[in-house]
């Protein structure tokens, strides 16, 4: 148990020293890995969109 409390008060005292960043920070990197989700999620649907074309010049998909 000694043990324990011991490690809790060491993560209060850790805790105290982090650095958060400020909130323009965060929503301006939020918007920024929004906006590479989003392009390379229309990126896979075009290539998706290519392949079934070819394949189904082929033959080899309904």
């Amino acid at each position: 148990m000694n043990e324990l409390v011991t490690y809790f008060k060491g993560v209060k005292s850790e805790w105290g020293k982090i650095t958060w960043p400020e909130k323009k920070q965060v929503v301006a990197q939020t918007i920024i890995v929004l906006a590479i989700v989003i392009v390379f999620t229309i990126y896979t649907y075009g290539l998706d969109l290519l392949f079934k074309g070819i394949l189904r010049a082929f033959k080899l998909v309904n």
